[in-house]
């Protein structure tokens, strides 16, 4: 297995770089733009919101609407959003809406597809309505739909309970239209694609000791034009199929190297692989970093990763898990309990995926132990064994990479799903296994 590629955009950055024009009154450009079905859901929100939002190829123009809210009036009904399967789209749009729309408005209604309907929001809603936000749950608590109201908001002082980018975000999002100045610690290694782009946008994101961040209320808010970076957690999957593959190198170029998104390429060094990273030179600081990433086969020895490590490679860890499975000797994953709450269970899918296949996996509550080495082995001749993802694209990429390696047949029982952020996904596995 060989190759020298590029992956899509990344995703969390074409989410904000399509719903923060919102906070501007000038168009917005970005370049490299993820087409894929968890941004759509962002587009298609932007647009219901008054925007006009133009994809020519992989470039996203973003032009506002000319008020907060405009096309909602009062006595109008709520505007209906569906974020489909994107938490993303959500749980920011729950932060920015809070204080973009108008008071006295009928506000918006999020929704989204029955596994989005059961992801947890109320980590999000509660300190919003703590700061003045107007959420209120249609259904039953913590979980979509929900109806946002504008609201007169109040600056927050807030400890995250865990280190999520999406919390942090709304927040941030929130606080740029608050009374006051917003601070938020406990983000740690969580991504920081928010506070990058919103520095480019001009707003000052200061950086307290340790980990706090904090905005004013009221900043302005300028346009911006950047290029989108490639995904490090698409290019995972092909990554650490070169891992799996004996005598493969693959190199990807152009994805983004922000210190929030590597902890992938130290827990592969570690595991054995041969991983180069070369890094392009910066001419902003506040832009995205990037670089291309070569990884190569080495001796496999197995590997931990711990709840320190967990923020900056949440997305991979289901690949890692496949990593494990035929590394020699025990691995352990823990710290990961944010795996129960994505798109499915990701830990028990893969527990179940990869036992089904043969390995050795004990499940536990935030990860697993893998006592790797074992052969993995599918069905007989036309009788494939099928692998159950819940229609989660992270676990039916990683499963399909776990099929690889498998002697015999197997299938997926969805591959449509990984649509939501890698649409060519196996087209690209296959063009990197025959050359």
């Amino acid at each position: 297995m060989s190759g020298d590629l590029r992956v899509p955009g990344d995703k969390s950055v074409s989410h904000r770089v399509t719903l923060l024009p919102l906070l501007t009154d000038a168009p917005c450009r970005a370049a490299g733009w993820l087409d894929s079905a968890d941004t759509r859901a962002s587009l298609a929100a932007v647009r219901a919101l008054g925007a006009r939002a133009d994809l020519d190829g992989d470039v996203l123009t973003v032009d506002p609407c000319p008020a907060p809210g405009a096309m909602l009036r009062t006595g109008d009904r709520p505007l209906d959003i569906d974020c489909g399967n994107s938490g993303t789209t959500a749980r920011l749009l729950m932060g920015l809406l809070a204080g973009w729309l108008p008071p006295g408005g009928p506000g918006v209604v999020l929704d989204g597809d029955a596994s989005l309907r059961g992801r947890p929001m109320a980590r999000i809603a509660a300190p919003l309505v703590g700061m003045g936000a107007r959420i209120s749950w249609l259904g039953p608590p913590d979980r979509l739909p929900v109806r946002v109201e504008g609201a007169s908001l109040q600056a927050c002082d807030y400890d995250l309970p865990v280190a999520s980018a999406q919390l942090k975000s709304a927040l941030l999002l929130a606080g740029l239209r608050a009374s006051g100045r917003s601070t938020v610690r406990g983000g740690g290694d969580s991504r920081d694609h928010t506070e990058r782009l919103l520095r480019t946008m001009g707003v000052a994101v200061t950086v307290g000791p340790g980990d706090v961040l904090s905005v004013a209320g009221g900043a302005p808010v300028s346009a911006f034009d950047v290029k989108v970076p490639g995904d490090l957690s698409t290019a995972a999957f092909l990554l650490v199929a070169a891992v799996l593959v004996p005598g493969s190198r693959v190199t990807v170029r152009g994805v983004g190297l922000g210190p929030g998104r590597t902890g992938l390429l130290a827990v592969l060094g570690r595991a054995g692989a041969e991983v180069v990273v070369t890094a392009e030179a910066a001419d902003d600081p506040t832009r995205e970093p990037l670089g291309d990433i070569t990884v190569a086969r080495g001796a496999l020895r197995p590997f931990d990763v711990g709840a320190d490590e967990v923020p900056a490679l949440v997305d991979e860890l289901p690949a890692l898990a496949v990593l494990a499975a035929i590394c020699p000797g025990v691995s352990t994953v823990a710290g990961a309990r944010e795996l129960r709450h994505k798109e499915s269970d990701r830990i028990a899918l893969m527990a179940r995926g990869l036992a089904d296949l043969g390995a050795d996996v004990t499940e536990r509550p935030d990860g697993w132990v893998i006592n790797g080495g074992r052969p993995l082995a599918g069905g007989r001749k036309g009788r494939p064994r099928v692998l159950a993802t819940a229609g989660d694209h992270r676990v039916a990429m990683a499963l399909a990479l776990a099929s690889l390696i498998a002697d015999g047949e197997t299938a997926l029982d969805d591959n449509e799903c990984v649509a939501v952020s890698f649409p060519h996904f196996f087209a690209t596995l296959d063009g990197l296994a025959v050359r």
